[in-house]
């Protein structure tokens, strides 16, 4: 490793992240350096997540008092005060010019800008490992990993889920690593406040199909616990952000929705060019060209790569809930929000089963609430209700603004069955819930089946 030490003391480094990329980035390069100065970490995209303190149980030895962390905002300030050298980006779906609009910013206060890459960053793994990545939040990675996970149990094989961290609890200490095996497990910490809707969003789908899931913060030890069980490792990536275990083998998720964004988006261009397949998803909503246009660039910039077609099938129980009737749409918070998706599941299956009207949720949202203030920060929202629910006193506004719409059902889109998270508080909504459902179907030649074929015949035996 280069000596980075500026006139003899260590280089001063702020990391900007949205916690999880950046506290792994300090785990695995910053935390036992002697070259280094972590001198803060700034937080964004998710509400509530800043002015805490990155535990010294984590930091390590040479961080006695922990890692102070500030909302991004504050950067130029905070280069100055700490006479900053270098500032390393650690968070994900950025587009380019976002992750230039920050570099200058660094710069333009005299210091340096950094992106850490996989050969600093991932970890080996002693068994076999097959990654889901993305181009963008949104396209579809949890159909996608549903239907891994379906093929491998098919073959008796055990397989252990790591999913990309999540850590907003205060306590991060305590959540160094976690170990979930069954849905009480997620559900008791929720209703502790140790676990947001949008976590409980990606780990549901697993633990009510019997998987367990391993996150947290410390993903040496998480990896090293997951492998004690498991034939296979499951890595589950959060929002458009390359494994932090190396792969075996790499599956990237494109939305045909949003043609062009796997060369246009931070870190999601990197994972169409690492990756061994692309699955092109949600070509049976979106026109011929948005499609085709991936395929070109899939192949001009990851020629090796193979291609599969797919849809994502939308389905709910009852669509007579739906026909002719005034529905208010929720949609998952992250997708629609930093994702930068106009609609997603539940619009969808609003337009599909005739619902009358989508009524427009923003006349209720109460100003000042940090979901009155997401639509600020993302106004293309319009008629969609996003699940922001990061406490006990969010998902209490969630229910607020769903119970004061006027409106016939909710139509949700999200992953996770939103009855069970108020059942969690002993809410209940006043109006029905129709919870929508998405499946991959393959439409080509080349099928997950003969992904995971493959794959086990390679590294498994």
């Amino acid at each position: 490793m280069l000596v980075m030490r500026v006139g003899g003391r260590r280089k001063k480094v702020i990391i900007m992240g949205a916690a999880g990329r950046d506290f792994h980035n300090f785990n695995v390069f910053f935390r036992n350096n002697p070259d280094y100065e972590v001198v803060a970490f700034t937080q964004a995209q998710i509400p509530g997540i800043e002015e805490r303190t990155y535990p010294p149980e984590l930091a390590g030895d040479l961080y006695p008092n922990g890692i102070k962390m500030y909302p991004e905002s504050m950067l130029p300030q905070l280069i100055k005060k700490h006479d900053v050298d270098l500032v390393v980006l650690s968070y994900s779906d950025l587009s380019f010019t976002e992750v230039m609009d920050k570099a200058s910013i660094a710069a333009s206060c005299g210091a340096s800008f950094m992106l850490l890459g996989p050969k600093d960053t991932m970890i080996e793994s002693k068994k076999p490992v097959i990654a889901v990545t993305a181009v963008r939040t949104g396209a579809g990675k949890s159909s996608v990993s549903r239907k891994l996970l379906r093929l491998f149990k098919d073959k008796n094989l055990n397989v252990a889920v790591i999913r990309h961290p999540m850590p907003y609890a205060e306590n991060l200490a305590a959540k160094a690593v976690e170990r979930f095996r069954n849905i009480d497990d997620a559900l008791n910490k929720m209703k502790s406040n140790e676990l947001s809707i949008e976590e409980l969003e990606e780990f549901e789908q697993y633990l009510v199909r019997g998987f367990e899931v391993w996150c947290g913060v410390d993903y040496e030890k998480i990896l090293r616990g997951a492998e004690e069980n498991a034939d296979v490792i499951l890595w589950d990536g959060g929002n458009n952000d390359f494994p932090f275990i190396k792969p075996s083998y790499m599956i990237t998720v494109a939305d045909a929705l949003r043609p062009g964004h796997e060369l246009r988006f931070y870190p999601g261009s990197v994972n169409i060019r690492l990756c061994d397949v692309v699955v092109i998803n949600k070509i049976g909503v979106a026109p011929f060209d948005n499609w085709k246009q991936i395929v070109d660039n899939v192949k001009r910039v990851n020629s090796r790569a193979d291609i599969i077609l797919a849809e994502s099938r939308i389905s709910v129980e009852d669509p007579d809930m739906i026909r002719n009737k005034k529905v208010l749409v929720v949609e998952d918070g992250p997708t629609v929000t930093h994702g930068g998706a106009e609609y997603a599941a539940g619009f969808v299956a609003a337009k599909l089963f005739n619902a009358g009207e989508i009524v427009d949720p923003t006349k209720y949202i109460p100003k000042g609430s940090k979901l009155y203030n997401m639509y600020e920060t993302y106004p293309h929202l319009k008629k969609l209700l996003p699940t922001i629910g990061y406490d006990e006193e969010q998902i209490r506004v969630l229910l607020d603004v769903i119970n004061s719409v006027d409106a016939d059902v909710v139509v949700s889109g999200t992953p996770i069955d939103l009855r069970r998270i108020f059942r969690i508080y002993n809410l209940e909504p006043n109006k029905p819930i129709v919870h929508v459902k998405y499946e991959l179907v393959e439409v080509s030649e080349l099928t997950l089946k003969d992904v995971v074929d493959k794959f086990v015949e390679k590294f498994v035996g």
